[in-house]
């Protein structure tokens, strides 16, 4: 479990022992081509902002804000205005709309945490609020329907019987892992989650670096925006409920560390896979979302104090 192999080939055996489960309590059910492209499809969504969330975690940050940035850029994304704009040029409209949004939130959410010197959980609590209300006011709370067929025709679409949303994903944890494991962006990221003051002194600007993975997870929920708006065919203010405590399980499951320092995306990427498959075999077998949040809660808990022993094993030897 110290090494990356080691915590990797955890979740792997992990992810076999659920889907074990999935196929003893759900049966022919589960064990289904077409439910297992169910379980890609949602965990695509979660899956690109907890890529997002990783830079952020591994960075020394935390985001709170992210389901209700994805609801307001999934409501900016489908105004009248801008599907009419999309619908008179390009549907691509819609998409720099809501990464715009996703972006821009991202910015203030740096900003104040960065050169405001602000607390991530408070700024970005803020948000959570700011974003969600700003999403009620602009729809009125009132679900817009997305109009734009080709819109929804390239998006939900698939390629070789794979679903556009699944490829969307695997472009970006692709895109993640190079930019985390092969890029001095990466690399900084990680220096400026494990000591922030030996950053500075090793010539890093820690504060701009620190707005930028907010401004990317930003980037990464207008993405999983636009992502939700072919899967409902809808923007609405209530997109991206609990989609916050989705990611924070799916990225500290995986191996990054809450206190910054070390991330993972090969982790993230199975600890998505696994709450997919959780969330998949409760929905199956009829237990209620409330269950669904107990078990989260406890498997989060659960990644924490195992990670705390493995920290303070190697600490010891």
């Amino acid at each position: 479990m110290a090494s990356s192999a080691g915590r990797n080939m955890g979740l792997v055996v992990g992810l076999l022992i659920i889907i074990a489960i999935g196929v003893i309590t759900a049966g022919d059910r589960f064990a289904t081509f077409d439910n297992m492209m169910t379980i890609l499809r949602y965990a695509s969504i979660i899956g690109v902002v907890s890529i997002g969330m990783t830079f952020v975690i591994a960075g020394g940050g935390i985001d709170l804000s992210v389901g209700a940035i994805v609801a307001l850029a999934s409501v900016w994304a489908t105004t009248v205005a801008t599907q009419t704009m999309a619908a008179d040029s390009h549907w691509i409209v819609m998409v720099f709309a809501a990464l715009a949004v996703g972006a821009g939130c991202g910015l203030v959410n740096g900003v104040l945490v960065a050169y405001g010197r602000m607390a991530p959980f408070i700024v970005t609590l803020a948000m959570l609020a700011a974003a969600r209300g700003l999403a009620e006011i602009i729809s009125q709370r009132r679900t817009q329907i997305v109009d734009v067929r080709d819109f929804l025709s390239f998006f939900g679409g698939s390629v070789l019987g794979v679903p556009v949303l699944v490829i969307i994903f695997a472009l970006v944890a692709a895109a993640g892992w190079v930019l985390l494991n092969r890029t001095t962006f990466g690399r900084r990221t990680l220096a400026v989650g494990g000591n922030s003051e030996a950053a500075r002194l090793a010539g890093i600007k820690v504060q701009r670096h620190t707005m930028m993975l907010f401004v990317l997870l930003g980037v990464a929920c207008g993405i999983a925006a636009v992502m939700l708006m072919v899967r409902t065919t809808t923007g609405t203010s209530t997109h991206g409920l609990l989609l916050e405590l989705d990611a924070i399980a799916a990225v500290v499951i995986g191996g990054t560390l809450l206190s910054g320092g070390r991330g993972t995306i090969v982790g993230t990427v199975f600890g998505v896979l696994i709450f997919a498959t959780l969330t998949n075999i409760f929905t199956l077998n009829n237990l209620d979302t409330s269950t669904q949040n107990v078990a989260k809660g406890a498997i989060i808990v659960a990644a924490v104090l195992l990670q705390q022993r493995v920290a303070a094993r190697n600490g010891g030897t």
